[in-house]
């Protein structure tokens, strides 16, 4: 799998406030990732650095596995970082003929990218007339007019109403499905939970988390306890090595699983220890969940 992005130790200072600090991850082709984290974490900041808009403070990045030069790289890279841009008085196809001219690329894929984002038949339609939702798909059709090997967008469902997220949703996926590499800064969970393979979880320009989002929700859960005898239950699960953290909260025991385990299996070893319980549930913690613990305690 070739590398797309590798961004080592990357730190950007705004006077006394550090937007970004020493931050690393890298993109690999073909995935779709998110980068995750609440407004002023500094998600904006490091695609403005790797897209040349913003100077670093210091550490490194390289697009391509740093053979070619930044300025040669980002002609294979399409971006959307600000509000869609167009001339309200000229027609969809218009507006994306002049950005080929300025790209300099052919302008045989328009009609083509159009398609891709649902907006065909309104190609003669002048961009003032369009919807938020519509000048934000138009965006995504310049962005790939080019055919770049990575597609970033910086909050793209920003603003919009419910149908509007659902249809930008849905053209990142196809896009996605057609094997161009996505980037997307957000900083709505279920967004990166919906359309990203992988996630870049920050917090006032530190990285909590990098990896897959299906090993984020792939914790083992945890129990659910009530018992007659609180003292036994808990003394017998903080010396079983399945178990870490063990709280008890208004008659509740909370135990954090760190291994795989099933429910009939703990109430078979806690009754042979003759420990009767009258409440055993198993949870799984969800992705927020997972991401507010990750969050809540970060520099508050």
């Amino acid at each position: 799998m070739s590398t797309i992005l590798t961004v080592n130790h990357l730190t950007k200072k705004f006077g006394h406030l550090t937007a970004v600090k020493d931050l690393s991850f890298t993109i690999e082709k073909g995935n779709v990732y998110g980068i995750l984290g609440p407004n002023g974490s500094g998600k904006s900041t490091t695609l403005g650095i790797v897209l040349n808009v913003v100077n670093k403070t210091s550490g490194e990045f390289a697009w391509f596995g740093g053979n070619t030069s930044t300025h040669e790289a980002l002609k294979k890279v399409g971006a959307i970082i600000e509000r869609p841009n167009f001339y309200p008085y000229m027609t969809a196809l218009q507006n994306l003929k002049l950005v080929c001219k300025i790209k300099d690329v052919t302008q045989s894929k328009i009609e083509e990218k159009l398609d891709l984002v649902g907006l065909l038949d309104r190609k003669n339609s002048k961009f003032r007339t369009f919807s938020l939702g519509m000048k934000q798909r138009l965006a995504i059709a310049s962005a790939l007019l080019n055919d770049p090997e990575i597609l970033i967008l910086d909050e793209p469902t920003n603003g919009l109403d419910p149908q509007g997220i659902h249809q930008i949703r849905e053209i990142i996926k196809t896009i996605a499905a057609k094997g161009t590499t996505i980037l997307l800064a957000s900083h709505l969970l279920d967004e990166v939970e919906k359309v990203c393979s992988h996630v870049v979880i920050l917090r006032k320009g530190e990285k909590l988390y990098s990896g897959r989002v299906d090993s984020l929700q792939a914790s083992f859960g945890f129990f659910e306890l009530k018992s007659d005898d609180l003292e036994k239950l808990k003394s017998y699960l903080s010396t079983n090595e399945h178990f870490g953290s063990i709280k008890q909260e208004n008659g509740l025991v909370t135990a954090i699983l760190t291994s795989e385990l099933n429910a009939h299996t703990l109430n078979k070893l806690l009754f042979d220890k003759g420990i009767i319980v009258s409440h055993l549930v198993k949870r799984k913690e969800s992705l927020e969940e997972q991401f507010l613990a990750l969050t809540k305690n970060v520099n508050a």
